[in-house]
């Protein structure tokens, strides 16, 4: 099953090959790509190997039956959400702009091409722990299905992804998540039901969790873990916002709404994305909301439970079908989101950094022009450029992957935290308040990237989970205060750029 999962991925890029010629192709799928393909590449990029191995094992056993609020915030603010806000204004602007991605976005709209600078080397930097952090958990999935070590794993999967990556672009990824997407709509059904039904029911699985005390308390049947909102309600809170209202700011995510259509599609694509998210994150968090009922795995190094081993510790007692079905359902969710990291890391890299072109805002005149054959040759050099990039971003996030944290959660915190916490704010204010200024969206820059790293070089004193989401939040007011206070833009070049809403 696996062979041919990964033979019919690799086809796929073949045959997207012809669509990748040039960089509009390649980076956006021409811009054409429809309503079902988007919201599917949009969920499973969302949803990686970190949420069903690390997210679930580790927020289940704290939060208990009370972490399914994350799978339903991840869908309502994550993706229902996500899509109203930024679905339109997004698709509307940035095509209006010609950018084609989130720094082009930042450097154009704000008409200061430092800032698209320093929002590639950010996204370059900060993309390349959450790309070692999905390797980390499919891995550990195939070391419990096949016994294969997990260092071949983590290579075998970087090989494969760069393959049909580099042959077929964004087309290719999203054919491919399509596909991927289905596999972890039945999977994750399928390893529900089998994993409630080995515990005896739904019922019977409430009650012995009901049962259990919890941490620090020796009296059995506090039934803290299977209460509404669990033992720790506030950190519970900070998961979700980290994990839902993190998207909106993350440029891969960002990106498929670059790529649709039309307006038409996006209001299709909001309803497939959302049902796509409900199910998916709901019922992975709620599948490691029961991990305490099964006996943890102790890292022998520390002493401590070894939380990415959670789920795999539940799943390994499954029939050998059920097996085969969770490593497909992981290794479409790892494979998709590991795509869509590199993709946009590449192209932010190439477009934004080494070949940044000076553009004209809408309604401005061009000054001297390059003719069709030589426009030709930069366009085939940019690919060829993303395509060598590519390979050189799993390189380096293959050797973390290697030598990885102790868990997954803390690289996901890391990176969602200063990518999210330095783009989020500006660029959804960006999109709708055109009084948003320059100073504030470097303020914001260096607010969510200097909370992250000083938290992370004091040893963590703030939980980088907790940490991320008030960089987040706390974004929303360093742009408007920094807005009030510093030199508006220019009316006439706003008004052009805000004039795309009006059609």
């Amino acid at each position: 099953m696996t062979i041919i999962f990964l033979a019919v991925m690799v086809g796929v890029g073949v045959y997207s090959r012809k669509q990748a010629s040039s960089v509009e192709g390649f980076v956006l799928g021409g811009r054409a790509v429809g309503p079902w393909l988007t919201a599917f590449a949009f969920g499973t990029s969302y949803f990686s190997a970190v949420v069903f191995v690390g997210y679930a094992g580790q927020f289940g056993w704290r939060y208990g039956m009370s972490s399914a609020w994350i799978g339903i915030g991840n869908a309502v603010i994550g993706s229902l959400l996500a899509w109203l806000i930024l679905g339109r204004r997004t698709k509307l602007m940035t095509q209006h702009i010609e950018s084609r991605t989130m720094p082009d976005f930042f450097g154009t709209r704000f008409g200061d091409q430092g800032l698209r600078v320093a929002a590639s080397i950010i996204a370059f930097v900060f993309l390349i722990p959450y790309t070692a952090g999905v390797y980390s958990g499919i891995s550990r999935l195939f070391e419990m299905g096949f016994d294969i070590p997990y260092e071949y794993c983590v290579i075998i999967m970087s090989i494969l992804t760069a393959v049909y990556v580099i042959i077929g672009g964004y087309k290719a990824t999203a054919m491919n998540d399509f596909i991927q997407g289905i596999i972890m709509l039945f999977g994750i059904v399928a390893v529900i039901l089998a994993v409630l039904n080995a515990q005896g029911g739904l019922t019977t699985a409430v009650e012995k969790l009901a049962a259990l005390p919890a941490d620090g308390d020796t009296t059995p049947g506090s039934g803290m873990f299977a209460t509404c909102f669990g033992p720790d309600p506030w950190g519970l809170l900070g998961v979700v916002i980290l994990t839902s209202l993190g998207t909106m700011g993350l440029p891969q995510m960002v990106g498929k709404f670059y790529s649709i259509t039309d307006e038409s599609a996006i209001k299709r694509g909001t309803v497939i994305s959302t049902i796509f998210a409900f199910i998916v994150a709901g019922g992975c968090y709620f599948l490691g909301g029961f991990g305490r009922l099964y006996e943890p795995v102790i890292n022998e190094a520390t002493g401590k439970i070894a939380f990415d081993s959670i789920v795999p510790a539940m799943l390994v007692t499954l029939p050998d079908v059920l097996i085969a079905l969770v490593v497909l359902l992981v290794l479409s969710a790892s494979m998709s989101t590991l795509a869509s990291l590199v993709l946009t890391s590449s192209s932010t890299m190439t477009l934004d950094l080494i070949y940044r072109d000076k553009k004209s805002l809408p309604g401005e005149v061009e000054e001297g022009s390059i003719d069709d054959i030589v426009a030709e040759r930069i366009e085939l050099r940019k690919v060829v450029v993303m395509r060598v990039l590519i390979v050189f971003f799993i390189v380096i996030s293959l050797m973390i992957a290697l030598n990885p944290p102790t868990f997954i959660a803390q690289l996901m915190g890391i990176s969602w935290g200063a990518l999210a916490g330095a783009f989020l704010a500006p660029f959804m204010l960006g999109l709708y308040w055109r009084g948003t200024t320059r100073v504030a969206v470097w303020a914001c820059f260096l607010w969510g990237v200097g909370l992250t790293v000083l938290n992370m070089l004091a040893g963590n004193p703030i939980n980088p989970i907790n940490c991320g989401a008030i960089a987040m939040l706390g974004g929303f007011p360093v742009v408007w205060i920094m807005s009030l206070l510093s030199k508006k833009m220019p009316r006439a070049d706003v008004d052009r750029m805000f004039a795309c809403y009006g059609k």
